[in-house]
């Protein structure tokens, strides 16, 4: 299971003061705590809207790959900021997302093409999906329009979309989230990754209870072959539960100290 080290987002405090300040040592020095923390990838994101991204996306991308020899997901639907952001990367990186909102859906597939970066599409048409069939509907279209600019499926990261399950139809969209896995598993064809933001599961629910609940979402979504994980990596029990994942998948060799 890959790994996306999540915190370095527009809820991270610390991180956010830095990027507005062109703090250099506070930005690599997170970006380096991810890194001893096992992540496989360090998710960068400068807003929540994409807006001014060709500003500081860049910036950002530039200090994490000085700071640590990791690839990068860059968390944006800006094009001129991924332009710039793509251009400094040491290897091709994740841009995320792709969904059918974007008016520039175009110019992304473009870079994604030009750079051999891998994409993220995700489920979402104005609002998330309710149904496991209108997900599926969604990433078949996106699919359909990343082949077309010669993006093959082994590059694309399928996301059913998270919704938290503390309020509304929440636990709904799990089952169906899970549902969505299982079916890209078995129908796409060529096979194609899937993806889960797991942290999203959580919003609303106590402190005190978000790494419980976060990795027993991690679990059911391993079990339905979750190819993909954008977590917190500085969560203990999230990472001792991906050991555990990676362990049963024989992708590494337990050891009881290893989670001790």
């Amino acid at each position: 299971m890959l790994v996306i080290a999540e915190n370095l987002n527009t809820r991270n405090k610390a991180y956010m003061q830095a990027v507005k300040g062109n703090d250099k040592k506070t930005i690599a020095s997170l970006a380096k705590g991810l890194a001893e923390k096992g992540a496989d990838m360090i998710n960068v994101q400068c807003s929540t809207d994409s807006m001014g991204d060709e500003n500081v996306l860049p910036m950002v991308a530039e200090i994490v790959q000085e700071a640590v020899n990791l690839p990068l997901c860059l968390d944006s639907r800006n094009s001129e900021a991924l332009e710039k952001a793509l251009g400094i990367c040491r290897e091709p990186p994740i841009i995320n997302y792709l969904s059918l909102d974007e008016t520039n859906a175009d110019a992304i597939l473009s870079l994604v093409n030009k750079f051999k970066a891998d994409l993220i599409i995700r489920a979402l048409r104005g609002t998330v999906p309710m149904t496991y069939e209108a997900k599926l509907q969604i990433l078949e279209e996106l699919i359909e329009r990343a082949n077309a600019a010669d993006i093959p499926n082994e590059r694309l990261f399928a996301d059913p979309s998270i919704v938290h399950m503390g309020r509304g139809m929440g636990q709904d969209h799990l089952l169906n989230t899970r549902e969505s896995i299982i079916a890209l598993n078995e129908m796409v064809d060529p096979p194609i990754n899937t993806i889960a933001w797991i942290s999203n599961v959580s919003t609303g629910i106590p402190k005190s209870l978000k790494p419980h609940v976060e990795a027993a979402f991690l679990s059911y979504l391993a079990g339905s072959g979750l190819d993909a994980a954008m977590l917190d990596v500085t969560e203990a029990e999230l990472m001792k539960t991906v050991y555990m994942i990676r362990s049963f998948r024989d992708e590494v060799v337990f050891t009881p100290a290893d989670i001790s």
